[in-house]
């Protein structure tokens, strides 16, 4: 797994892959369809879904451990003229310091850099902090076996399967080799 300072290098360098500025049609697609509440974006990098969220009148808070994209977002969330709809977090997706519950979390990209026992500890977290009927909208890479390695193998979205209710998935490649999918899980209501 990709470490601390690796995450801290992409920012530093002021070219992470993943921060491309624009929020993807899935997230989208989900605003349009559901009512605003509270959202929650882990690893939101520096902020560009947070903001979209926001914009559909959602009240978002988002978490990411590097300091630098979090202080990247908040100067965007003044230029958006939207930090009374956003709260950004420096903190650590496997140790959530929230007390708060989520209608919608969503996740690209931090699921499928979590191994091992510590796919429990996120899966503990997101279900802790879901509300009843919200979802969790995640974007993994995905692995074709349960070698170790980048991305979600399908024994790591069985842990997730087994807390939440898998609504929806949608295959797809990123690029032109690298599987992955698009995941709907929801708390589901009790009895």
């Amino acid at each position: 797994m990709p470490g601390k300072i690796f995450f801290t290098l992409k920012y530093l360098l002021n070219n992470p892959p993943w921060d491309t500025g624009i929020t993807p049609p899935e997230v989208i697609t989900y605003l349009e369809k559901y009512p605003p509440g509270r959202a929650l974006d882990l690893g939101c990098g520096t902020g560009t879904n947070v903001l979209t969220i926001a914009s559909y009148g959602w009240q978002v808070t988002g978490i990411d451990y590097i300091p630098r994209a979090i202080r990247t977002a908040r100067r965007k969330a003044r230029r958006a003229d939207l930090t009374d709809r956003v709260d950004f977090q420096v903190g650590d997706v496997l140790d959530l310091s929230l007390e708060d519950q989520y209608d919608l979390i969503l996740d690209i990209g931090c699921f499928h850099s979590i191994f091992g026992a510590n796919i429990h500890r996120y899966v503990r977290n997101v279900s802790n902090h879901l509300s009843t009927g919200g979802n969790l909208l995640l974007y993994a890479h995905l692995r074709m076996d349960s070698s170790p390695g980048h991305g979600s193998s399908e024994e790591d979205l069985t842990v997730l399967a087994n807390a939440l209710s898998l609504i929806h998935r949608q295959d797809g490649e990123e690029g032109s080799s690298r599987a992955s999918a698009w995941f709907r899980f929801q708390k589901v209501i009790p009895g």
